[in-house]
């Protein structure tokens, strides 16, 4: 699928001008959109899978959720379709995300410090994990309408150009759980991932949504060598995410949708969401 990388120029787009019809800013989620779920709650919804299914346990603050829909109604009409407004405006290929209200505290890497982008010349059958940063393939950016979790966890989302689900990398015994589930991992925590809390205890925290343990769909565990196939077939996303976010300063929980829920047909994206470790937790 070949895609412009020529972005259009749309401030109003992507600007709150102080109306409170844009994204939001810092000090506004934190005047008035307090978080709803803590890290390990964001975490045990990631590691239940059900977080994959169109996002369905990640939710925003109901408020916000509406200034959202007033929004993108309007970028629909401006754009034609959110698709247009991505591909036309947002995404800007290979280059530094300058246009988030919420920008990242990670230390800005040599080879994405500046707005020159790496020309791809042949393209890679399917995203590594030694992907250039500035890669003309793929795109680093902050989400800007973020979901109710604590204003200290950031969600990049990661575009890519080439598949991450891949013959390659999916076995056919796992084939049907990638297509049903999606990918997902975490790095950089010193506790095994089965310490979250159990999905069923964070349950009251999405009651104001209407979620409920009937009206999930769970994939049964697989035996302990299907799982580390599942295991191996994120392994490219997995070292991704490590290169970009160090483990000795950082905390990730990433998941990607499986191909049927993408919002933009050959256009896959994963999701990373990052907590910056305390003084206490720094490995020297």
């Amino acid at each position: 699928m070949a895609i412009d990388a020529n972005s259009k120029q749309d401030p109003d787009s992507h600007s709150s001008n102080g109306t409170s019809d844009g994204p939001p800013t810092k000090q506004e989620l934190l005047a008035k959109y307090p978080a709803r779920f803590t890290w390990p709650q964001l975490k045990a919804f990631i590691n239940s899978g059900q977080v994959l299914l169109d996002l369905g346990l990640l939710k925003r603050d109901k408020a916000l959720q509406h200034r959202y829909n007033v929004w993108s109604a309007n970028i629909k009409k401006k754009h034609g379709s959110m698709v247009n407004y991505l591909l036309d405006y947002r995404l800007q290929w290979g280059k530094p995300d300058t246009l988030s209200l919420l920008p990242s505290k990670l230390e800005e890497l040599k080879e994405t410090a500046t707005k020159v982008s790496q020309v791809s010349s042949v393209a890679p059958q399917y995203f590594a994990a030694d992907m250039p940063f500035n890669s003309d393939l793929i795109c680093i950016i902050q989400n800007d309408w973020p979901y109710s979790v604590p204003l200290e966890i950031e969600h990049t989302v990661i575009w890519s150009r080439v598949p991450i689900f891949h013959p390659s990398l999916i076995p056919s015994a796992i084939d049907a759980r990638i297509q049903q589930d999606g990918l997902w991992g975490f790095t950089g925590s010193d506790t095994p991932v089965e310490d979250p809390p159990s999905l069923e205890s964070c349950l009251p925290a999405l009651a104001d949504w209407g979620v409920t343990i009937e009206s999930m769909i769970r994939s049964s565990k697989g035996t302990y060598e299907e799982e580390e196939m599942v295991f191996h077939a994120g392994k490219e996303v997995d070292g991704f995410v490590k290169r970009r976010w160090r483990e000795s300063k950082w905390e990730t929980a990433w998941f990607v949708n499986p191909p049927r829920l993408q919002s933009i047909p050959g256009l896959a994206h994963i999701h990373v969401f990052a907590r910056r470790k305390s003084s206490k937790e720094l490995v020297p």
